[in-house]
């Protein structure tokens, strides 16, 4: 009897006792900064399931809920959410630094646009991506948003990578390298749709320049197509004064009224720059749940302008940071820069509230994410969401002490800081080295690019 019993009473305590949850990674650290507002859980960890995070709390919780075949415990690091770049243009990082300090009708007439008949192709813009996303998840970006040329071997790059991109294939009033026609790039533009629409990493989009450098019927049916395959459309807008002024000259209309009384911003739409705007201009941006693409760095290098942020974002438009390419109109793919940049920048005319450290880092992660229209399932660690984290580790002199992590990540710690990213739940990046790119390879390659291209440009 007293066998049977201790049986019994066995078997009712294993029932009762809380079951562990299978996991692919658990990953703990000081403070598990979520990206939802506000909230940062300190001593806290996550577990990572497949492509997606399971479980967030802290670190005791998860350890009690879940069993994982791999961890990273990381009691001097702050875990983040993977950061989103939401205006580039990858390839272009084998022209950095080619002509800076002008304005930007100056680089692209003068010298991007002439630079780029005479040197890019399908090898250039392989390389160049391979250099960019080497330079980006090196320092913290999982999700970059590109426009250019040959787009399909931005996509297969991206993708070999590990890396998540929305990425545009580029329609353009003009030959371009890889489609001389407007027709030919519409056509090329849908192959792209249609090649990489249900694809994990790859969002493809329609990316028509910008208002003065594509055709309105192009603009027009660059959305129609956008819309039959339900993607995004990407596009420069409003970037310079010399752009708004000419669109009053000429259409008697702003260049946001341009492009929605066209019907361009009547879909899903992420506009980068949008620099230069009126009151009613943000109001159309709001009711067509356009995304802005805010680029500090660039809107400073080239003159164009101080965006109006505060309103935009107290309007409720969702804006995310972008690098904008290098070349003249940013140098590099930092989006730590680009955080300090944002906030500092806002506080120039007098007002030290006007954009806080939370809400630039919220423009890098979970702001930009809803401004790419993906705020469901990237931005932030939450359960459910797809697992997109950085480890930023807190051992040099500039991460102590520490009073607050926001201001920390905004103001103090570097892109050189980051040491660990997982994108859908791989990891790419192991203690700053690349584990999907050969760095060697690519470097040497960029080296012989700047010979060939500075060649080009003498002649």
């Amino acid at each position: 009897m007293r066998s049977i019993a201790f049986f019994l009473l066995s078997a009712l305590c294993f029932a009762q006792a809380p079951s562990s949850n299978n996991a692919d990674w658990i990953w703990s650290a000081r403070y598990v900064v979520t990206g939802e507002p506000g909230r940062v859980i300190e001593n806290g960890a996550i577990a990572v399931l497949g492509a997606r995070i399971v479980g967030v709390g802290t670190r005791a919780e998860i350890d009690e809920r879940f069993k994982a075949a791999n961890r990273l415990d990381q009691p001097n690091a702050i875990l983040a959410p993977g950061l989103v770049n939401t205006h580039t243009h990858a390839a272009m990082s084998l022209f950095r630094g080619i002509a800076n300090d002008r304005k930007l009708e100056d680089w692209l007439q003068n010298f991007i646009f002439p630079a780029e008949a005479k040197n890019v192709d399908r090898e250039f813009v392989r390389w160049g991506t391979r250099l960019a996303l080497l330079e980006m998840m090196l320092s913290g970006t999982t999700t970059f948003t590109d426009m250019y040329y040959f787009e399909d071997t931005v996509a297969e790059e991206t993708r070999a990578a590990g890396m998540r991109g929305v990425l545009g294939q580029t329609v353009i009033g003009f030959p371009a390298p890889d489609f001389k026609t407007s027709a030919e790039q519409l056509a090329g533009a849908e192959a792209f749709l249609k090649r990489f629409r249900d694809n994990d990493l790859i969002t493809p989009a329609v990316a028509p320049h910008a208002i003065y450098t594509t055709p309105d019927e192009t603009l027009q049916a660059a959305r129609a197509l956008a819309d039959k395959y339900q993607k995004p459309l990407l596009i420069h807008l409003s970037e310079t004064k010399a752009e708004f002024d000419e669109a009053m000259q000429k259409r008697k209309m702003t260049p946001t009224e341009t492009l929605s009384n066209l019907g361009v911003l009547s879909g899903w739409t992420v506009a980068a720059h949008a620099v230069w705007l009126t009151d009613s201009d943000i109001s159309l941006l709001r009711t067509s749940l356009t995304g802005v693409a805010h680029n500090p760095s660039s809107n400073m290098m080239l003159g164009s302008g101080v965006a109006p942020l505060p309103k935009l974002l107290a309007s409720g438009v969702p804006v995310g940071l972008g690098t904008d390419g290098p070349a003249g109109s940013n140098n590099d793919f930092d989006m730590f820069e680009e955080m300090d940049l944002a906030a500092k920048l806002q506080k120039v005319g007098g007002d030290p509230t006007a954009l806080t450290a939370q809400q630039a880092f919220s423009m890098a992660t979970l702001e930009g994410a809803r401004a790419l229209g993906m705020g469901s399932v990237i931005g932030s660690i939450e359960a459910g969401k797809l697992a997109d984290v950085i480890s930023v580790r807190l051992e040099g002199p500039r991460a102590v002490p520490m009073y607050d992590v926001y201001s920390a990540l905004v103001y103090a710690l570097k892109a050189s800081d980051v040491t660990e990213v997982m994108v859908n739940g791989k990891l790419i990046v192991r203690n700053r080295a690349a584990l999907t790119l050969n760095t060697g390879a690519i470097l040497t390659k960029a080296e012989e690019y700047r010979g060939r291209i500075a060649a080009s440009l003498a002649k």
